[in-house]
């Protein structure tokens, strides 16, 4: 699906329960526990359904094979479609995070924000464009493949259905994701033509948001319509999909208000000045004892040698185990500097929000000169849009 965590919005809520799998192109990779059943479904379709109503009379270990393989490779290009935004946010200076496979398809998460209409449709649009690509590649060589066996009913039919399903869906894949609306691909192809005609990001985040929504409740009320008219099952997975849309383009476009309302706003005006600071070589059993009960906050900086070299926050402390906490050192826990979002006292918060990077927990440290001057928490954030009467939007992935 879209990578709908552009920006450094996240979807949190939908991501618990996540298993990694590895690294792609310096990218981290995980699957939320939804893949498991996503996969399980297509592998159970294809083995009974689909490849014995083409290609009967194989045995079922060649229709499990089949699909097994087949499922796989649908998740493969998943991800190449992923890791195809992900290259190109690099080209333009964003950061990533990490890719996850989840339920409606996959989710990059990328840090900052996408600096011109013409960068937006550089991103949004190679996903759909490697989808597609990958669809046509796979359909074509099923039709090449068809003539080389004696009859649709064989191991090689079976494997010719392989191809074409999957290049079907690639291509499907890609005519969904092209939809004009957020978060979809389409969304932010969208997003890009209206911030180029009106020079304004919000307004055209504002009007993705609201296509998201109309294409959500369409989907939504649409599905929910057939499926008492047919009764089908699989008419639900279209209320499904629509709920979804909804919610993310209602949250985007919360978020795209909040950003547009704190661009008035200096990071001196919402910091909290001259944080306490914790020595690396300091054990977690010292900074618990001495530190982080007395100073009663959730984030301190790490320093050696006096330099800043990371930020430590409770949710990374209270992972370590009981047993090794007197022989582990915040420098060896610590979100390290180069993790950690940086701004400068005059800059606009609103330019420092896509920074924020869940390593730091959505923290930042502010600099004056070369110098530590403050730390910027969700809580400080949340201070100012209280005071501003903002609702801020709940976080997502």
């Amino acid at each position: 699906m879209a990578d709908s965590g552009r920006e450094g919005r996240q979807r949190h809520g939908f991501q618990g329960g996540t298993l990694p799998l590895g690294t792609f192109g310096g990218i981290k990779v995980e699957a939320n526990w939804s893949v498991a059943v996503i996969f399980a479904l297509i592998a159970f379709g294809l083995a009974t359904l689909q490849f014995p109503s083409v290609n009967p009379h194989q045995s079922a270990l060649t229709y499990g094979v089949a699909a097994v393989l087949t499922a796989l490779a649908f998740f493969a290009s998943l991800l190449a479609h992923e890791l195809a935004h992900c290259f190109v946010a690099r080209r333009y200076g964003l950061g990533v995070e990490k890719i996850t496979l989840w339920i409606f398809g996959g989710i990059s998460n990328l840090t900052g924000e996408v600096p011109s209409p013409g960068a937006e449709v550089a991103i949004a649009g190679v996903g759909p464009l490697t989808s597609f690509v990958i669809g046509a590649v796979l359909i074509g060589l099923a039709l090449a493949f068809a003539g080389t066996h004696p009859a649709s009913a064989s191991v090689g039919g079976v494997f010719e259905d392989a191809l074409a399903y999957l290049g079907i869906v690639n291509v499907a894949l890609a005519i969904f994701n092209v939809i004009p609306a957020a978060p979809l691909d389409g969304g932010r192809l969208l997003r890009a033509l209206i911030w180029w005609r009106t020079g304004d990001r919000v307004k055209a985040t504002v009007w993705a948001s609201r296509a998201g929504q109309a294409v959500g409740w369409v989907f939504a009320v649409g599905g929910l319509y057939a499926f008492f008219i047919t009764r089908l099952w699989t008419w639900l997975w279209f209320v499904f999909i629509g709920w979804f849309l909804v919610a993310a383009a209602t949250a985007e476009a919360q978020q795209a208000v909040m950003t547009g309302q704190l661009r008035g706003i200096r990071v001196s005006q919402v910091m909290t000045p001259d944080p306490a600071t914790v020595p690396g070589s300091a054990t977690v059993s010292e900074f618990l004892d001495s530190y982080l009960l007395r100073a009663r906050h959730q984030s301190f900086p790490v320093t050696d040698d006096g330099n800043v070299t990371g930020l430590v926050t409770f949710n990374r402390v209270k992972h370590v185990p009981t047993s090794d906490r007197d022989r582990t050192r915040l420098a060896d826990i610590a979100c390290p500097l180069s993790d950690v979002a940086t701004a400068t006292p005059d800059e606009p918060v609103s330019d420092l929000l896509p920074r924020l990077t869940a390593c730091a927990d959505r923290r930042a440290l502010v600099f004056r000169d070369g110098h530590l001057a403050g730390i910027v928490s969700p809580s400080d954030i949340a201070r100012v849009l209280e005071r501003l009467g903002i609702s801020r939007p709940s976080e997502r992935s």
